[in-house]
């Protein structure tokens, strides 16, 4: 009789303990992810009375592929129009939760005498409200049409972008042992450009390679070519210094500007769910009862922190961000729980080894908790409202019951519309044309250089590579220079008032700013720009990317499709 492998032994009671929960769990009404958590605790070796998972490492590798999935399904529900069109009022309560719950976080881990990166991790797991959990129970309570389900919706997924900003820094934390400002503020522009790049230049490519090789797919070879870009991504994202799921995310952000998402999710969806399960599963093999009676106080007080932080800090929140007193204490209180970055940042600490390891069962044994009572919060909001207005003075509750459709602020005229709308834009052409620029200039300075100087004389090398980076840069330069320029927007703007010619001819001054900075890198970097014949080059080539037709067709050719490509979803639908 031949020897069954360990690995398959513990799948297939992973999956049997994982069915039998899930379906448990089901008829309960409860979240499955409750099912998984404990399905993974049966099948632990905390649990005597049932049989155990025997090769742990391999279930952790396992758990590790399904953060990367559930990323990437993420990113694939994600959307960088979406986020531009919320407007300023989730991105404003969602700072504020999230700044406050992590200093709430970190100050009761203080408090017990946990170390110092114990309290920055429980602060950051405290942050996190669960998007998953929330919508179920918004579906099964029928709430989903209602308006403050609406925000905290936008909210959560303003909660997922940061959640992935935090992962990164935390993981630079982790690896540099102490807060350095300086360092921090590196990593997020790091991972700024990064985002950026990758996004500019696979909305880009990918939609038109998906186009063409669309005679060849059919489901099979599409789930196969999503998750090979996918995985391929999560490579590019850990050699850059970034994290896995990190990669997956902006792998998944990309593909859902394409005509496919809806397809490519479709198909994603059993291979997520099947590797999701198996992450939250490890999630619960962590869970120790003796360490949750040992630290029952510190769970009780993270509980407590997460009731009041949330229902007061959130209120605060969403106050700030323009809502009604009612709305946002219905917000506030559809948030009091933590879920599944909670457990991906608790998985983080783990495997980097900077966090306790009490800290994951606390963590877990919070959020089961706090996930039983999301209903019953979001069913006291009203009540709650009611009582509160009892008590504050009238004059309180007139101010802060004003309706946000009805701010004394007074909707922009046609001309504010019409500059907020060229603002947009402007900041859009010159945020994508100079991260492509950078990243061109580091590609040539850092991987090209080298390959060239096994070609060229040494006292050449300098000049061949500035050369040829100004020629791959130069579309860029060109619309950092005059792109949109022809709009007839500006001109009706422009011979409006002279509020807008002065805003106009600023904004025309910072882009040949920003376009000889650029040119005057390269030019410094072959010859040094400041001696005359510097300055002659630079002069000759700023006016020669200003007036070149070749460069001004090429540079609309690519606005073109990357604009096509980015509203091919939206056009699709119409």
């Amino acid at each position: 009789m031949s020897q069954l492998e360990p690995l398959i032994a513990d799948l297939a009671l992973i999956l049997i303990c994982a069915g039998a929960m899930t379906l448990l769990f089901k008829s309960l009404k409860q979240p499955i992810v409750l099912g998984y958590i404990v399905a993974g605790f049966l099948a632990s070796p905390n649990m005597p009375y049932m049989p155990s998972v025997t090769d742990g490492h391999s279930v952790h590798v396992w758990s590790e592929i399904g953060v990367i999935f559930l990323l990437f399904a993420l990113g694939l529900e994600f959307s960088f129009k979406k986020i531009l069109k919320m407007g300023a009022a989730p991105i404003i309560a969602a700072l504020a939760i999230i700044f406050g719950m992590m200093y709430v976080g970190s100050l009761v881990g203080y408090i017990f005498g946990w170390s110092d990166m114990d309290c920055i991790y429980l602060g950051g797991m405290l942050a996190m409200s669960s998007t998953t959990i929330i919508f179920k129970a918004f579906d099964d309570m029928g709430l989903r049409q209602e308006r403050f389900a609406g925000l905290v919706l936008s909210v959560l997924i303003i909660e997922d972008i940061l959640a992935i900003v935090l992962m990164v820094m935390l993981s630079t934390l982790a690896v540099s042992k102490e807060f350095e400002g300086s360092q921090m503020l590196t990593s997020i522009l790091q991972l700024g450009l990064y985002l950026v790049l990758w996004f500019t230049v696979g909305l880009y490519f990918i939609p038109m390679v998906l186009r063409k090789l669309k005679p060849l797919m059919n489901e099979e070879t599409l789930l196969i070519t999503s998750l090979a870009l996918c995985f391929g991504m999560v490579v590019a994202a850990s050699l850059a210094g970034f994290s896995a799921a990190f990669g997956a995310f902006v792998m998944g952000s990309i593909l859902a500007e394409t005509v496919e998402a809806e397809q490519i999710e479709h198909l994603v969806a059993p291979v997520k769910n099947l590797f999701g399960a198996i992450f939250f599963v490890s999630v619960g093999m962590m869970v120790d009862v003796n360490l949750i009676i040992e630290y029952i106080v510190p769970i009780l007080s993270i509980i407590a922190a997460i009731m009041l932080g949330q229902t007061i800090l959130s209120t605060c929140g969403f106050l700030l961000s323009g809502q009604s007193l009612k709305t946002s204490m219905q917000c506030s209180f559809s948030l009091t729980q933590i879920g599944e970055f909670a457990f991906i940042l608790a998985t983080l600490g783990t495997s980097l080894h900077v966090t306790s390891d009490f800290l994951y069962p606390i963590v877990v044994a919070v959020s089961v908790f706090t996930t039983f009572t999301t209903p019953y919060m979001i069913r006291l909001a009203e009540p709650s409202y009611n009582v509160v207005a009892r008590i504050l003075p009238a004059k309180w509750i007139a101010k802060l019951e004003r309706i946000t459709d009805e701010n004394d602020e007074k909707a922009p005229d046609e001309l504010q519309k019409i500059w907020n709308s060229c603002f947009k834009h402007f900041v859009f052409v010159m945020l994508i044309n100079s991260v492509i620029c950078i990243a061109i200039m580091a590609i040539m300075l850092y991987y090209v250089q080298p390959l060239i100087a096994d070609i060229v004389p040494a006292e050449w090398l300098h000049t061949v590579t500035a050369v040829v980076a100004l020629i791959l840069c130069s579309p860029f330069l060109w619309m950092l220079l005059r792109g949109g320029g022809d709009n007839p927007d500006i001109d009706k703007l422009w011979y409006s008032a002279p509020r807008w010619r002065v805003r106009i001819t600023a904004y025309g001054a910072l882009r040949i700013l920003i376009t000889t900075f650029f040119v005057s890198c390269l030019v410094d970097y072959a010859i040094p720009w400041t001696s005359w014949l510097g300055i002659f080059a630079l002069i000759a080539i700023m006016v020669i990317i200003f007036f070149s037709s070749v460069l001004e067709k090429n540079s609309k050719k690519m606005t073109q499709k990357f604009t096509d490509n980015l509203n091919a979803r939206e056009k699709m639908k119409k």
